[in-house]
């Protein structure tokens, strides 16, 4: 049974992809995830801030005390005092790529050109075989329009396409007002493939201390549902693949990804949850259905399930939505409960 699929230029040997996560930071990990059948690992991202801190941190030791005196202007700190954060992660990439022989996929967060055009050719210097750019941001500019986002998301994307010649995914959030609108204009920008749905961690308050404090929760088999309904509807309107991210927990979910269009699907807090062998306890999940059902292989599968094939097309839009209010029947409670 053939479950290879192809992403991003590349043949993958499963449509089975470690997304960003912390697990990815040693190389050891990764030769495992590559024995349990990964198709490929997007490494742990570097964000925009550490870049912009580096920077920073850069000049001040170039530039502070040469003002007081004249012989400060010859100073210069010894580069062993810059290791950097993104030394570190180019370096990272090389030892990866000596030690395994799945793709390599480096993860840039961030929403500005900052510094990405000068490092992502860094990137693709390092041996990487393709770029993650993930767009995030809380816009809390009340002058700032949609279409002033949308534009510097663009212009940010243009600029690192042309700066490389590996290619380049654009991992999204869901809150646009047309995603499908904006999904066509990163098409139009040649994209390569488009990660469906970054996942916001949303801060909480800590009633005891007063404060507000960052409050991680993984993902389970239910937050699937956003990506799947999108991937279905945007499969054959986009040239760009389709990476499922948000909800991957079992060979069930993998497939109902890869049904509704995606060329590949990503896992973390599956990994996260239960180590890094469920990627092969998802793997053979997916081979026992794909037997009962009789697919020689998930190219054969693939989108078959998507808007554009389905039985009811209405199904992915507001028909599902007044369906799934009328026909809901709430628990009957006993007296008194």
């Amino acid at each position: 049974m053939d479950i290879s699929t192809t992403y991003l230029g590349k043949k993958l040997r499963s449509p089975l992809v470690v997304s960003a996560n912390p697990l990815t930071e040693r190389v050891d990990n990764i030769k495992r995830m590559e024995d349990a059948g990964a198709g490929a690992v997007v490494l742990y991202s570097l964000f925009e801030e550490q870049l912009r801190q580096e920077q920073f941190t850069l000049n001040h030791h170039l530039t502070n005390g040469t003002d007081s005196y004249a012989e400060a202007l010859s100073y210069f700190p010894e580069p062993v005092a810059f290791h950097t954060t993104s030394d570190a992660y180019l370096e990272h990439i090389r030892k990866v790529k000596e030690s395994v022989s799945i793709p390599i996929i480096a993860s840039l967060n961030g929403t500005t050109a900052g510094g990405w055009t000068f490092f992502s050719s860094k990137i693709e210097q390092a041996g990487a075989d393709a770029i993650e750019l993930n767009l995030y941001s809380i816009p809390s500019d009340p002058t700032m329009t949609a279409y002033e986002i949308e534009r510097t998301y663009l212009s940010t994307v243009a600029l690192v396409k042309a700066n490389v010649h590996i290619p380049v995914a654009v991992k999204l959030s869901p809150f646009f007002t047309n995603l499908t609108h904006f999904a066509s204009q990163l098409d139009g920008l040649n994209v390569d493939a488009l990660v469906l749905f970054n996942r916001f961690y949303q801060p909480d308050i800590d009633l005891e201390e007063m404060g507000v404090y960052p409050h991680l929760i993984l993902s389970s088999s239910h937050d699937l549902r956003l990506p799947l309904r999108w991937i279905a509807m945007l499969y054959g309107r986009i040239k760009a693949e389709m990476a499922a991210t948000s909800g991957i927990h079992s060979g069930h979910d993998a497939l109902k990804a890869l049904l509704a269009g995606a060329n590949v699907t990503m896992m973390a807090s599956a990994l996260l949850s239960h180590g890094i062998g469920q990627i092969q306890t998802i793997e053979e999940e997916l081979l026992r259905w794909m037997n009962e059902k009789e697919y020689d292989s998930v190219t054969q599968l693939q989108g078959s399930l998507s808007q554009m094939n389905c039985e009811n097309p209405s199904e992915f839009e507001r028909a599902q939505y007044m369906k799934a209010l009328t026909s809901y029947m709430p628990r009957q409670y006993k007296p008194g409960q």
